[in-house]
């Protein structure tokens, strides 16, 4: 059994009875988890910022720290792990995407963010099953493998299967 912790624009596949996938602190961070029911895989990444082209640098250190880089090595990682074939096989979920800094909505980097990785999804002909986005808490999402639920923990809340 292994815990694999994401930080900010990090991304990982588990797939292990007993393996559980889980990143903390999303405030307008967006965590794209997805799941193969036929591999029993999930990957995870959690999104910083909506677009690469503010730091083309940055994005081929770290693709996963950019909505439109972080969807298509995601699904790069999902078919290493087998889930090869048919996309519209794999289920996907969001969440994240709070304005928890900008209460002058300022920036909405959240709602951009979220938008940001909709858009990747649908120039790949996917979309998201469920989602918990947006607001203005921080959330916490974990994963096992186990069972596959989506389990989003924020202060004050009691947790949230999505």
């Amino acid at each position: 059994m292994s815990v694999v912790t994401l930080g900010i624009g990090e991304y990982g596949v588990v797939k292990n009875p007993g393996d559980v996938i889980k990143t903390h602190a999303l405030g307008s961070c967006v965590a794209i988890i997805i799941l193969d029911p036929t591999t029993r895989s999930i990957g995870m990444v959690h999104v910083a910022l909506p677009e690469s082209k503010v730091h083309p640098a940055r994005a081929e250190k770290l693709p996963g720290y950019f909505a439109d880089t972080a969807v298509p090595v995601l699904l790069q990682m999902m078919k290493g792990m087998g889930a090869a074939g048919n996309l519209k096989k794999l289920v996907v979920k969001l969440t994240g995407g709070a304005n928890v800094m900008d209460k002058n909505n300022t920036f909405n980097i959240g709602k951009r963010n979220a938008l940001a990785i909709k858009k990747a999804l649908w120039q790949q002909r996917m979309g998201a099953v469920a989602e918990e986005v947006g607001g203005t808490i921080s959330r916490t999402v974990t994963v096992a493998v186990d069972d596959g639920k989506v389990v989003v923990t924020s202060p004050g809340r009691e947790p949230l299967n999505i």
